[in-house]
């Protein structure tokens, strides 16, 4: 069973923004598209560049160490949709946004 965790406030993070946030010990990238919240491994596949401190565009991440670009939505590689970054599920709830862990 997966265990929320709080990791920011709605208004902490603006509409089209990412951040690094600490789950349980582990980085995770966060990201406000639109209202909504998402949130994938902080780490791209290819060399492990920080997505959470990537440019946003629409739906996509791009790393900012080689430009490998991921759907935040599904965590998949636009570039090779074989590749695929951990998703996990967010919800926002009494003014938190909360992400589940396992």
């Amino acid at each position: 069973m997966s265990e929320y965790v709080t990791v920011a406030k709605p208004g902490d993070l603006a509409p089209g923004d990412g951040c690094v946030v600490e789950v349980n010990g582990n980085e995770v990238a966060l990201f406000n598209i639109n209202g909504t919240y998402y949130a994938i491994d902080n780490m791209c596949a290819h060399q492990g560049g920080p997505l959470g401190e990537g440019l946003v565009e629409g739906e996509n991440v791009i790393c900012p160490w080689h430009s490998w670009r991921y759907n935040v939505k599904t965590g998949i590689c636009a570039a090779n949709p074989s590749v695929q970054v951990k998703t996990y599920s967010v919800k926002v709830e009494n003014g938190q946004v909360k992400i589940a862990f396992t």
